[in-house]
C-alpha cells in the first residue's frame, strides 16, 4: 500500500503546483483581455505579444497616442501594410480587439483558421461586392474597431507609401468614427508575404496622432489622400504610384527590391521609387 508520505509526494504536491500554475497563468491571460470576462480574447491577444515580442522584438513608439480603453470605438485603425504579420503586430500594440477588412485575394486558405479566429471581414474587390463592406460599417456602429490597409496592397518597395483606396474614407465619412494612423516599419521582408510570420525581425509600430473628420466637408476620396498625405509627411518616405494592376485573375506589382515581373510594368503604370529611403 501507498504511505501517506508517497501519496502526498507523487500526486497532492504536483496537483497543487498544477493549479497554482494554471491560475498565475489565467490571471496572465485576463490582464491582456479587454474584457476581465473575455477569457478567449484574453488568450489571443497574450499569445500575439509574446510571439510578436519574442519572433518580432516589437517595439511600440509613442504609444500615449494609442487609446488604452478595451472598447474605445467607433474606432478605425489605419495602417501602412508591409508583410503579412502586420495584422499580428497591430494587434499585439493595441489593449482592444481589432476586426480587420480583407480581400479575398489575399486570404491564403491554410490560414483560414486564424481568419475564423480574427471574425476577418471578406471583400471580394475584383467583383465590387458590397456584402463586407455593409457588415465592415454595421461592426463600426456597434461600437466595434474596424482594421484596413488603406494602400489595398504590400508596399512594394518597403517605405514607400502606396495610394490610399476611397474606401477607408467612405467607413469613415459614413460612421464618424475616429482615425488611428499606425506605421509598421522593420517588418520581414520576402515573398510570399504570409512567410513573414515565421521570420524574425526588429519591427515597430509608431502611434500617430488621432484624427477626428466628424466636422470635416472633405469627401472620402479627399479623407483618404488626407490621411496619406499625414503617414508621408510623419515618416518622409516618399510616394509611390506604381499601384499594382489586376491581370486575369492575379494581382501585378513590383517586388521587395521594387523590380516588376519581367522587368517591366504593366502599360501605362508609373515606374515609381526603386529604391527605399
Amino acid at each position: 500500500m501507498l504511505t501517506y508520505g508517497v501519496l502526498l509526494w507523487y500526486w497532492v504536491i504536483p496537483a497543487i503546483m498544477l493549479y497554482t500554475a494554471l491560475l498565475a497563468l489565467t490571471r496572465a491571460v485576463l490582464r491582456h483581455a479587454p474584457d476581465p470576462s473575455d477569457l478567449e480574447a484574453g488568450i489571443i491577444m497574450f499569445v500575439f505579444r509574446r510571439y510578436s515580442w519574442a519572433m518580432h522584438r516589437l517595439r511600440i513608439i509613442d504609444a500615449d497616442n494609442i487609446p488604452r480603453s478595451g472598447h474605445p470605438g467607433p474606432l478605425i485603425v489605419v495602417a501602412n501594410h508591409t508583410a503579412g504579420v502586420d495584422p499580428v503586430l497591430i494587434q499585439a500594440s493595441c489593449p482592444f480587439p481589432i476586426r480587420w477588412v480583407m480581400a479575398d485575394d489575399m486570404a491564403v486558405s491554410m490560414l483560414q483558421p486564424l481568419w475564423d479566429i480574427g471574425q476577418v471581414i471578406r471583400v471580394d474587390r475584383r467583383r465590387n461586392e458590397s456584402m463586407g463592406v455593409r457588415e465592415a460599417l454595421r461592426h463600426i456602429r456597434s461600437g466595434g474597431v474596424l482594421g484596413v490597409f488603406p494602400e489595398g496592397h504590400l508596399e512594394r518597395p518597403p517605405r514607400a507609401v502606396l495610394p490610399f483606396l476611397p474606401g477607408v474614407g467612405l467607413f469613415i465619412q459614413r460612421t464618424g468614427a475616429r482615425v488611428l494612423p499606425l506605421v509598421i516599419d522593420g517588418a520581414p521582408q520576402i515573398d510570399p508575404a504570409w512567410a513573414s510570420l515565421w521570420r524574425r525581425s526588429r519591427s515597430t509600430v509608431r502611434a500617430l496622432p488621432m484624427v477626428d473628420y466628424t466636422d470635416s466637408e472633405l469627401s472620402a476620396r479627399d479623407i483618404a489622400k488626407d490621411l496619406r498625405r499625414r503617414m508621408i509627411e510623419a515618416t518622409g518616405w516618399p510616394e509611390n504610384d506604381a499601384t499594382p494592376r489586376l491581370v486575369g485573375d492575379q494581382w501585378v506589382q513590383v517586388d521587395v527590391s521594387g523590380r516588376w515581373p519581367d522587368g517591366a510594368p504593366p502599360a501605362g503604370t508609373p515606374a515609381g521609387p526603386s529604391t527605399p529611403r
